[in-house]
């Protein structure tokens, strides 16, 4: 064997650690940028990659060799119509090619940008005005999917958890409340306050529970608000007594999701256009010359500049791969969306693929996770006049879909699709026997109108099943609740047309019935086979507008009829219509605990416990809390049947 066969089995096996090498080189340019937030990985989790490729041994998203030296086989992301870049230049081309293309003289094109006003929909800043959930055999609605979590929220999806202000696993009883995480026993005839710990440098941080460890998801407290980041502390609850944080990592990406599956939980992060050192046409420098300069800052750029870091204990990194991203067709917004899996169970590294564009939705199932684009505006054409006029000039009728297969910690792509109309969230998308259907509401593609279309897996593409339109004329979508083979759709204007649609046959969906009632719902949920509730606003019979509950006869979905109706007054507005976590089920107890604020001189907020009888609604209201603490307040119920209430300072027991 030659001295240069020699050297080659020296040379370590595996994918060569790209990321980890250029990030070593990043140095001043690097600190330019706010390294954001710090997630949950366990104290050991981000090691010197570049120092391990030395001494022989690969860390990194393709997973380490053997003891003997053999690679493991690479995982292969990208199974259907994405292509990942070959390489970081290529990658970094593509970034520039379509960054020339959204600078102005002024820099980026993007008001998202320039304003600082990134929106997210995910569990820290999550408004959902639409709500789905629950599942039927046949054409009778059922409560299967439409329960809490084993932790206590009230979730989309069954056994796909989502972050909650707090969670349970019926012994232990977590809450968080400004910058502290605070423990509580539930296990005796009241609740006993165990212990707190500090949570430092996270902001709205919402709780995952999984054993006895607590992750803590929020935005990053020392963030800039025009580059808003994500940081995750683990904290240890083998004594729940003395909690501890055990692990603190941070991304310079905004959240977008945030679900857990077991040990796994998956993030979905994006970042958006880089901050970049340009100029504006100041002085002597006219328009057309700080264009010009401008343009060169992007092509200056390095791939640094557009990909997101992770950091853990101080110490930075890529997280992405160069060859692990995609690179989309140009109809997806400049951005980069990064889709990071973490098991809890080890301290292994983070599974972490990305896609070059701007999706901004995210909906996940039970194995598989879609991202979607929000059609409509994407930016200026980047002219000065129309960024000075603040006039939007492209707009797109058309949504793009992607689909993720999910096992573990890991996500592979396996088939893309698009759809003529306008997904408003994650509520108006589900997932029934490997098909994809959506609400969605009219773009410049479709008629004034909105839609409900099924898609269907052939191949690597999601292809239209079938589609229904012409639901709620010049009207907008406020809630919908899928089932296995109906759909509930409320569009409002000035009443509330409530439309039940038929899914048997997903490639045909038909309209089976209309039922118009004053108002309008924001969040429906199933009580049963016979049973839905709409939470929602309407008349008070008195000439105001205000929150309303009503209870609708599903039995025959060809003739929706709502039984009776409660109107809280004008002042009152109910808080499930954009949080579905303020409202809970109790089917045993047949009874509704939802949360209602009243504005007056400050916020007052309550607790609405609605027992069913006979068809009607029989309501008291209880007064518990003050000011911003009304968002925290959470009604959680436990396995023994017993609810806990949870205010701004208190947990205790509720008797409904």
């Amino acid at each position: 064997m030659t001295d240069l066969e020699n050297l080659w089995d020296d040379y370590p096996t595996g994918k060569a650690p790209v990321t980890a090498i250029l990030a070593a080189a990043v140095g001043e340019r690097r600190r330019r940028r706010r390294l954001l937030v710090r997630p949950l990985l366990t104290a050991g989790v981000a090691t010197g990659v570049a120092g391990a490729f030395v001494a022989g041994t690969l860390v990194g998203g393709s997973g380490p060799g053997t003891p003997g030296g053999t690679a493991l086989p690479e995982r292969v992301a990208f199974k259907a119509d994405l292509e990942p870049a070959a390489s970081c230049d290529e990658l970094l081309a593509s970034y520039v090619r379509r960054g020339k293309e959204r600078v102005t003289a002024w820099g980026w094109d993007d008001f998202r940008v320039a304003l600082g006003a990134h929106g997210r929909e995910g569990p820290v800043a999550d408004r959902a005005v639409n709500e789905l959930s629950g599942r039927t055999a046949g054409q009778v609605p059922k409560a299967q999917r439409a329960t809490s979590s084993d932790t206590g929220t009230n979730v989309q999806e069954a056994g796909v958890d989502e972050p909650d202000t707090v969670k349970t696993d019926g012994s232990v009883l977590v809450t968080v409340r400004d910058d502290d995480l605070v423990t509580w026993d539930v296990t005796g005839a009241s609740t006993e306050r165990l212990s707190s710990v500090r949570l430092d440098g996270i902001e709205s941080a919402e709780l995952l529970l999984a054993g006895d460890t607590v992750v803590a998801i929020g935005a990053d407290a020392g963030a800039p608000p025009e580059a808003p980041g994500t940081r995750v502390l683990t904290i240890s609850l083998a004594d729940p007594a003395e909690p501890e944080v055990v692990a603190d990592v941070s991304y310079d990406a905004a959240l977008l999701s945030a679900r857990q599956h077991g040990d796994t939980v998956r993030l979905v992060l994006e970042s958006g256009l880089p901050d970049l050192d340009f100029v504006e046409p100041r002085g002597r420098r006219t328009d057309q010359a700080a264009l010009r300069r401008n343009r060169q800052v992007v092509e200056e750029s390095t791939i640094e500049d557009w990909l997101p870091t992770i950091t853990t204990d101080g110490d930075s990194r890529q997280l992405l791969d160069c060859t692990d991203v995609a690179i989309p067709s140009d109809d997806l917004g400049l951005a980069t969306t990064s889709i990071v899996g973490l098991d809890l169970a080890s301290a292994a590294e983070p599974d972490a693929i990305g896609l070059a564009g701007r999706t901004g939705i995210a909906y996940e199932s039970a194995d598989h996770l879609y991202l979607a684009t929000r059609a409509g505006w994407d930016g200026w054409d980047g002219s000065c006049l129309d960024w000075c006029r603040g006039a939007p000039t492209r707009t797109s009728g058309t949504t793009h879909v992607f689909d993720f297969e999910l096992a573990g910690s890991a996500a592979t792509h396996v088939a893309s699709g698009e759809v003529e109309g306008a997904v408003r969230d994650r509520w108006s998308v589900d997932e029934a026997d490997g098909v994809l259907r959506l609400a969605l509401g009219p773009t410049s593609e479709t008629g004034d109108f909105n839609s409900v279309v099924t898609l269907r897996r052939e191949g690597e593409q999601l292809v239209e099943h079938g589609r229904l339109d012409r639901l709620g004329p010049r009207e907008d979508i406020t809630s919908v609740r899928w089932f296995d083979d109906l759909a509930i759709v409320v569009t409002f204007r000035r009443v509330d047309p409530l439309y039940a649609v038929d899914l048997t046959d997903s490639s045909r969906p038909r309209l089976l019935g209309k039922l118009k009632v004053p108002g309008f719902s924001s969040y429906l949920h199933p009580l049963g086979s016979w049973r839905m509730v709409g939470v929602g606003e309407g008349p008070d019979g008195k000439g105001g507008w205000g929150a309303q509950v009503g209870l609708f006869d599903v039995r025959d979905i060809t003739d929706v009829r709502r039984l009776d109706v409660h109107s809280y007054g004008r002042s009152f507005r109910a808080l499930a219509g954009t949080d579905p976590r303020a409202f809970t089920w109790l089917p045993d107890e047949r009874t509704v605990v939802t949360v209602l604020e009243r504005r007056a001189r400050t916020r007052v907020g309550y607790v609405s416990i609605i027992r069913l009888v006979d068809g009607e609604l029989r309501q008291r209201l209880q007064q518990v809390e003050y000011g911003a603490d009304v968002d925290l307040v959470r009604a959680v119920p436990l396995p023994d049947g017993r609810v806990v209430l949870v205010t701004g300072e208190q947990a205790q027991f509720l008797e409904p």
